[in-house]
């Protein structure tokens, strides 16, 4: 058996409107139609719809059992295309992110309170963890996006990479601060504060002191970049991190210089291999990643 959705919106109009007038102007149909809907429908469901009273069009005691249901399923089918709206809008939705520490409290905040700006149906469940706590919940489904580095792949994700430029800092008033750019020879006897010897940014850092004949002198290593920007601006030290976490101590008065030869943080956004995204997650990686454009560098040749 089989409804039109048109039979069950004349059925209630005329519940509601107890004419089939007034049910057709506010379906905005003729009365003719109105009539054949419910005589349709009547055929369908095998009993009488309404009974005459007065002038008036009531349900019979079985429709109004129908009534019910009917109504129940146009209320549904009103909230699907209203949440169909609003998903092809990109209004509504809930978002899960993994990332890195040192996203969760400095750079992230600040591109999430731009996205939901405009999205006020939509919310966000943001952890923070290492990354390799970040590639299983991806791998487990548990969260639609991971912001992490040094991903080397897994065939249960999809991934892109994004280079981003690297800096040197150093506290103010530095005797390199007249120098237009810092090399590893300038670095030979300063203490650096750099990041973990297994990071892949680390890796990249000691290629860059090899090829220079130079050995990093270590003094502090830490997980994140924004440690390491504490420390410097403190007057610890020096460092060679990334140009997005050292742009955010810009006014706190460290000395921000380019380095050469040029070594790149590799942040990486994964997903999930199992399926599309929901529109709003794609959303939200875009923007995220337009947020990091003036980091980005189009060329990674070293």
């Amino acid at each position: 058996m089989k409804f039109k959705l048109r039979q069950l919106e004349a059925f209630r109009a005329v519940a509601e409107t107890g004419s089939m007038t007034r049910a057709a102007q506010k379906l905005e149909i003729s009365q003719p139609a109105v009539s054949r809907l419910l005589s349709d429908f009547s055929n369908s469901v095998g009993f009488d719809l309404f009974q005459r009273r007065q002038g008036i069009l009531e349900p019979t005691s079985d429709s109004r059992y129908l009534l019910a249901e009917v109504t129940r399923i146009i209320d549904n089918l009103e909230h699907l295309e209203d949440l169909r709206r609003d998903l092809t809008e990109r209004t509504v939705g809930h978002i899960r992110i993994a990332c890195l520490p040192g996203f969760a409290t400095s750079h992230l905040p600040g591109v999430l309170v731009k996205f939901l700006k405009d999205r006020p149906g939509v919310t966000v469940s943001l952890e923070p963890d290492r990354p390799e706590r970040i590639l299983e919940w991806i791998i487990g489904e548990q969260y639609d996006c991971g912001l992490t580095d040094g991903f080397s792949g897994h065939p249960a994700t999809i991934s892109q990479d994004l280079f981003i430029r690297s800096v040197c800092i150093l506290p103010e008033g530095h005797s390199l601060s007249d120098k237009e750019f810092i090399t590893p020879s300038d670095l030979s006897n300063e203490r650096l504060i750099h990041t973990r010897r297994d990071s892949w940014f680390f890796q990249e850092l000691s290629r860059a002191f090899g090829s220079n004949n130079v050995e990093i002198n270590s003094l502090v290593e830490v997980r994140q970049f924004t440690t390491a920007c504490i420390m410097v601006k403190d007057g610890l030290g020096a460092s060679v991190v990334s140009a997005l976490d050292a742009d955010a101590f810009r006014s706190s008065g460290i000395l921000i210089k380019p380095f050469k030869p040029r070594v790149f943080h590799r942040l990486s956004i994964i997903q999930p291999a199992s399926g599309p995204s929901s529109p709003v997650v794609l959303d939200f990686i875009d923007t995220f990643r337009e947020s990091l454009e003036p980091y980005i560098s189009k060329d990674t040749k070293l």
